[in-house]
């Protein structure tokens, strides 16, 4: 079994990416981010998850995290399960004809072609966990994260978009309680 793009030591800072299956652009309205948002801020308080870092895109998420409660590979498990199916609840209740018919499609499809599915699949298989083990790598990451938004040009500065840790950064209060960096 590979030893790549795994958890090892839960208490060690890793980033991860998790991205929606063919690139779809769902996170572009509160009702589809706020369901991420809800599940972190019930991990942390349950689970015992940590965030240092977040930033949702239109289509895939950047975080880096640790844990002092349960195991990160169960924790991104129950995220992603969890996730998977509340946002394919609310795209079947609230998307509009055949942008709804295609994103649908395409979970179905996905699912079906993945045995470790049952019917539909969300999200992409891996989170491609990666140490930090080193200042240069945590660095590196932590300013990937922030200026993800800025390079897509949806903000000017890290800080002024909404769906990222970059405002905790900069002393402004952000939409989930992290644990900064030092």
């Amino acid at each position: 079994m590979s030893l790549k793009y795994k958890f090892f030591d839960k208490t060690d800072l890793y980033f991860i990416t998790y991205t929606v299956i063919n690139w779809m652009d769902v996170f572009t309205s509160d009702i589809y981010r706020n369901v991420l948002l809800d599940s972190w801020n019930y991990c942390i308080k349950n689970k015992g998850l940590k965030i240092h870092a977040w930033c949702i895109m239109t289509n895939h998420v950047h975080m880096i995290i640790s844990s002092d409660g349960e195991e990160l590979s169960s924790i991104m498990r129950d995220i992603k399960s969890f996730t998977s199916t509340t946002l394919k609840q609310i795209i079947a209740d609230n998307q509009q004809g055949s942008h709804k018919t295609r994103m649908l499609k395409m979970m179905k499809d996905a699912g079906t072609k993945n045995s470790n599915n049952n019917g539909f699949q969300f999200w992409q298989q891996h989170n491609h966990p990666i140490l930090l083990d080193t200042n240069y790598i945590l660095d590196q990451k932590l300013d990937y994260i922030h200026n993800n938004p800025v390079k897509k040009g949806f903000v000017d500065e890290p800080e002024s978009y909404l769906y990222s840790s970059a405002r905790d950064y900069a002393g402004i209060q952000g939409l989930v309680e992290i644990e900064l960096i030092e």
